[in-house]
């Protein structure tokens, strides 16, 4: 808390922290995703209208295509620096310069496992590259920011040699990736604290999520002097990916009270722009702009989340262009049910509203979501049921197969004598209506005019609404619903609702 308020009163260093947004580099070297042209330039002008300062395009060098896509954005307009990454190879150089970038990330391996196994140099070859790309890439204007590659991962006094020689080259800003992701917040703090005392430059991070901490790790960094972090939409990129932007921004604006300049109701949206482009899907529970972020079941946090948001929410969804969800399970409470009931304008009695919830708790003991779509239907089921029941529904039982005739035996309460009988059907829905249309037969003749049946969600789990249109012998008519997680128990529901409709017209 004290480094909180310390860094509070540093206004000018707390709004000099940059953001470097690389989910088109880095984020696109998650694997299975490889992004087009279009829709590269579209999360640019996004990341752009977010306010991001500096946006890494690709790696012109690899392709014609990361090529054309750099210079295509270029000729945007953008109010973020492009930048375009490169190795300290005068080719790739070239290929950025081609671009009409004038920004460039470079990099070099640096650590015992790079220098031995990739690139089978020594030290003072990997240095040397180093300062002939950087003084190459000055002496045609470009800003440059050094990389050294697996930085965490290369002995300190190397580390600090080859930065300062790529300071004294000519280098904008130092960078220091956790290429594998390895560093803890305490050593990040440590790591940024002493390169702080030997550079000049400004220093940047780049760390990996191989271990949960990237966020974490930048902050700390940032706590430490770093003056600007890489990070990508939604975390995404190698292995564990990279640092998330979403988080990093909201922690630095929220915990830390810094004005970054950055329009954060559009994360969201954003969010999940890269994730529906790029195919990865984000958890629920993803903080900041996962479906659960801003979504309350528990019947305790709903209660005060309805009185006060405040309560069990860091920040309020709209800050990031999200959404409060209130979600009915197990766990809800009436006051979640009666909210919810208003926000649809569903207006109940005690009877109707007690029948609603109890039906959702049974379907949560089941291990069933119920979505709002299931709501609006159960509730409009209960609205729609007879004001007396002549006729209930005691037993259902069913056999359906591939090699025998489906037999439903259905025992009713008919005007306070039990009734029971066993009929066949071309299916088990069928069945159990012919059994039900027999055993009323003596109390109203009835024939199914309608029968519509939908799934109301996706999903093996998804309620089955039944729709029913009823008529008797004398002409008189009557609808039915009912909605059930079985289809059989549904269609039976709906048909006696429509039959005691029918026997109140009758008594009226």
């Amino acid at each position: 808390m004290n480094n909180v308020n310390n860094l509070k009163k540093q206004k000018n260093i707390l709004n000099s922290i940059k953001i470097f947004d690389t989910t088109l580099r880095d984020g696109e070297q998650a694997p299975g995703v490889a992004l087009t042209t279009d829709e590269k330039i579209q999360i640019a002008q996004k990341l752009d209208n977010l306010g991001v300062d500096t946006i890494e395009l690709g790696f012109p060098a690899v392709s014609e295509g990361e090529k054309n896509s750099a210079k295509l954005i270029r000729e945007l307009g953008l109010n973020a620096n492009l930048c375009g990454l490169s190795r300290v190879i005068k080719n790739d150089i070239d290929a950025l310069i081609d671009c009409d970038l004038t920004y460039m990330h470079t990099f070099i391996g640096t650590s015992p496992l790079h220098r031995d196994y990739k690139l089978k140099k020594s030290k003072e070859e990997i240095l040397n590259m180093t300062v002939e790309a950087i003084e190459y890439a000055k002496d045609h204007g470009i800003t440059t920011e050094f990389s050294a590659e697996d930085a965490t991962r290369t002995e300190q006094d190397y580390l600090i040699d080859i930065f300062k020689a790529a300071e004294d080259a000519g280098a904008d800003l130092i960078n220091v990736p956790d290429t594998v992701g390895i560093l803890i917040p305490s050593s990040a703090e440590t790591l940024i604290a002493t390169l702080k005392e030997e550079l000049k430059s400004p220093i940047s991070v780049h760390f990996h999520n191989d271990f949960g901490l990237a966020v974490a790790n930048s902050l700390m960094a940032f706590e430490a002097g770093a003056k600007q972090a890489h990070l990508t939409v939604n975390g995404i990129g190698e292995r564990g990916g990279n640092a998330s932007l979403e988080e990093f921004i909201m922690s630095l604006v929220i915990a830390y009270g810094i004005d970054l300049d950055v329009d954060t109701t559009q994360l969201f949206n954003l969010s999940d722009f890269v994730s529906r482009i790029t195919g990865i899907k984000m958890p629920p529970n993803k903080p900041i702009v996962g479906e659960n972020a801003f979504a309350h079941e528990s019947g305790i946090h709903v209660h005060g989340v309805l009185e006060n948001a405040a309560t069990y929410e860091p920040i309020p969804p709209e800050i990031v262009g999200h959404s409060r969800k209130i979600a009915l399970g197990k766990h809800t409470g009436a006051n979640a049910l009666k909210a919810k009931l208003n926000e649809y304008d569903i207006e109940m009695n005690e009877d109707q509203f007690c029948s609603v919830y109890d039906q959702i708790k049974t379907l949560g003991d089941k291990g069933k979501c119920v979505t709002d779509a299931d709501l609006k239907a159960i509730a409009v089921t209960a609205l729609g049921q007879a004001k007396k029941e002549s006729i209930k529904l005691l037993g259902l039982s069913v056999m359906s197969g591939e090699s025998v005739s489906s037999t439903a035996t259905v025992k009713l309460l008919i005007e306070d004598e039990e009734k029971e009988t066993s009929k066949t059907g071309v299916g088990p829905v069928d069945a159990a209506l012919n059994a039900i249309q027999y055993l009323v037969k003596g109390t109203t003749n009835i024939e199914l005019e309608e029968y519509h049946i939908e799934a109301i969600t996706g999903g093996t789990d998804a309620l089955a609404e039944v729709f029913v249109i009823t008529s008797d012998e004398h002409g008189n008519k009557a609808t039915g619903r009912a909605t059930r997680e079985d289809v059989i128990m549904a269609s039976v529901d709906a048909v006696l609702n429509s039959i005691n409709k029918i026997l109140m017209i009758k008594d009226s």
